[in-house]
């Protein structure tokens, strides 16, 4: 995809348009969850997916991880640098669609998809895209809005989420998607949200944690 197609590519220009506001659209801060994962396992390699502006991998290169991320929006990338180079550290950021990026199979340590809401029709393929990314051993966290949130933005639309339920996730979907993993953590729920200007109030979200398994079963 060159720059002329991504300039016609609804989905990036929806993006772009969202992170051309010089206010981060969701903060600086780094995700509580992924936050909190990260401290649980030694700074390696780790790829952040639909990273955006870049408020979770800054966060993990600050903590010593080697951090690569990618997303179709040029905007985000631009903001996801200037940050890094306002805190003074370094990330390695593509941009494109993931078949077209230069990753190579079993490169990662650790895979991030913190609201990494893929087109529908995508979702499961974009996962075992990235699954194969990862080394055996490595590990994925995950978290994004359940298909319950649903219920949720209808009632608040500050709470952000796709409005679309296909475009969110169950259980029974991650399970199936990560069939190669031992599950750490698997669960819906309920949570608040305080992330800048589009994820403010209570939401519903599946949060995985799960790990490679270096022999298939």
């Amino acid at each position: 995809m060159d720059n002329t197609d991504k300039v016609k590519d609804p989905w990036a220009a929806r993006w772009n348009d969202r992170y051309r506001a010089e206010e981060f659209a969701y903060g600086i801060a780094p995700n509580n969850y992924l936050k909190e994962q990260l401290s649980k396992f030694a700074p390696c390699h780790i790829l952040f997916a639909a990273e955006g502006e870049g408020r979770n991998a800054v966060f993990a290169a600050q903590q010593g991880w080697t951090v690569s991320a990618f997303d179709i929006s040029e905007e985000g990338k631009a903001k996801a640098l200037r940050l890094a180079e306002q805190l003074h550290v370094t990330i390695d950021y593509q941009i494109g669609e993931l078949s077209l990026l230069n990753y190579t199979p079993e490169q990662f340590d650790a895979i991030a998809l913190i609201y990494a809401h893929f087109p529908a029709a995508n979702k499961s393929s974009y996962h075992q895209q990235l699954s194969r990314l990862l080394k055996k051993g490595g590990i994925i966290i995950f978290e994004a809005f359940s298909k319950k949130h649903i219920e949720y933005v209808t009632a608040n639309e500050k709470v952000g989420g796709p409005k679309d339920i296909y475009s969110l996730f169950s259980i029974a979907e991650i399970e199936a998607d990560f069939l190669e993993y031992e599950i750490i953590e698997l669960a819906e729920k309920e949570i608040e949200l305080s992330e800048g200007l589009y994820h403010n109030g209570t939401g519903s979200v599946i949060r995985f944690t799960g790990r490679k398994k270096t022999e298939h079963r």
